[in-house]
């Protein structure tokens, strides 16, 4: 159901993965030109996977078939979703984490990051995953399952940024609002930034992310 990711190898053995979930309608192969403007070392043994959600069916767009992690039956502000098909999605890229680990990756050195409907997802699956973390990039995003949301305690520190536009219209700026409270009320501490953009990346948001990155890989550096 899941096709094989893109990934981007480092030069060097790779001691460290970042997982980029994309958007709705989009795919793995949506975010590989940030990459390089993140400013990153080009000797850092970085691995960067790029998953591509399934074609599935997607109610709110008259049942069209698209890249889609989950189906959103109502595009109300709290959003109704198949919450069994985020579920399958986070499962999917748990497992991707479970290889990373399989192959000498530290799972602290592990990333996760999604944008809009990929978001959802990250947060569903760093949450809940049972190993520590490096970190959760949640872009342009909402909390889809907080109220089912099963919270490990491997993670109950993790670094967490939120970014979000406030001019975003597709997904309100209150929804990255409404995650940090839930997440701060489970004593999670995330970062909160927002820029003056739509549902989308700025320039200044590449450049945070890469300097975010960079701070927490300090002990990835060769």
């Amino acid at each position: 159901m899941f096709a094989d990711p893109l990934i981007l190898e480092p030069k060097t053995p790779a001691k460290a993965c970042l997982i980029w979930l994309h958007g709705l309608g989009a795919d793995g192969y949506d975010f590989e030109p940030v990459i390089p403007e993140l400013g990153l070392p080009v000797d850092l043994p970085l691995r960067c996977i790029f998953p591509h959600a399934p074609i599935r069916p997607v109610t709110i767009n008259a049942g069209y078939a698209m890249p889609a992690w989950y189906d959103i039956l109502e595009m109300n502000l709290e959003r109704k979703i198949d919450l069994a098909e985020l579920q399958e999605s986070a499962d999917y890229v748990q497992r991707l984490i479970d290889d990373q680990i399989q192959q000498g990756i530290h799972s602290e050195h592990i990333f996760l990051a999604g944008f809009s409907q990929g978001g959802a997802v990250a947060y569903q699956a760093a949450l809940s995953y049972p190993h520590p973390l490096g970190g959760l990039l949640a872009l342009s995003t909402y909390f889809a399952s907080a109220e089912q949301q099963a919270f490990h305690p491997a993670n109950q520190a993790l670094n967490i940024l939120i970014q979000h536009g406030l001019q975003d219209d597709v997904v309100p700026e209150q929804l990255g609002q409404k995650a940090l409270s839930v997440l701060q009320a489970q004593g999670l501490t995330p970062e909160y930034q927002t820029y003056a953009m739509e549902h989308s990346l700025c320039l200044a948001q590449v450049k945070a992310i890469g300097h975010w990155l960079m701070k927490k890989l300090d002990s990835c550096t060769p």
